[in-house]
């Protein structure tokens, strides 16, 4: 890790020690996910500190695996094109407004589908109240920060070529990234697949970086293709 950029070096270093951190509290009855990770913010357990917090937190090894992967494989080359101070704002202002549509989303769910409900039931004869479900409802993990860095190297790098499992020839980044962008607006769209993922948090970290990249090259703050 001594090669690696300074920010890109740091931010791998936090989510792996609040990861390992994660794992010990458990084993003492804590559920530092609970505590760190961001809660809707009507629920009893929200605190505006989640914001920042549940973007250090992940749910289980291969969470953390994907993220750092690609923090590793994507970061490293932003923060040598841009600089340190211009990377870690691009991060942190992508991951908070993940977590802010992420907010948004599960509201507007919340007033058109529970809002007059008491308790929701869980299963057979087991009824939760609302507001211990609502505490439920927790987001972890980088992923809005990651879908945002793979959007700017995207538009960084537009014709670079990757690699993506299970897709046999290399896919240029621009492709790349359109199709994750669609892939996870088509899932958010469809609760149905129940898959437990925060699909929303990950586009809003690509809108937000988008905005973030297009006022810095509008200011002529950062430069690069977009083609």
């Amino acid at each position: 890790m001594n090669e690696l950029p300074i920010v890109t070096k740091n931010l791998l270093a936090i989510n792996i020690i609040m990861f390992l951190a994660m794992l010990v509290a458990e084993r003492y009855g804590i559920d530092l996910n609970n505590w760190l990770g961001l809660h809707l913010f009507i629920a009893d357990d929200f605190k505006p500190f989640q914001f920042i917090t549940y973007m250090f937190m992940h749910g289980d090894f291969r969470h953390i695996l994907f993220n750092m992967f690609a923090l590793w494989m994507f970061g490293r080359v932003l923060e040598q094109v841009w600089g340190a101070k211009r990377f870690l704002i691009y991060y942190i202002v992508a991951g908070l407004g993940a977590g802010v549509i992420q907010e948004v989303v599960q509201y507007a769910y919340y007033s058109m589908e529970l809002s007059m409900y008491s308790g929701v039931s869980l299963g057979g004869e087991i009824t939760v109240p609302m507001s211990e479900y609502l505490n439920m409802w927790v987001t972890v993990g980088a992923s809005g920060a990651v879908y945002a860095l793979l959007l700017a190297f995207a538009m960084t790098f537009p014709n670079e070529r990757l690699f993506v499992f299970p897709i046999p020839m290399p896919i240029k980044a621009k492709y790349f990234v359109i199709f994750y962008g669609v892939l996870e607006l088509l899932l958010g769209l469809n609760p149905s697949m129940g898959d437990n993922v925060a699909h929303f948090a990950h586009l809003g970290g690509m809108l937000f970086g988008l905005g973030l990249i297009i006022y810095w090259r509008k200011t002529g703050k950062i430069y690069g293709p977009f083609n």
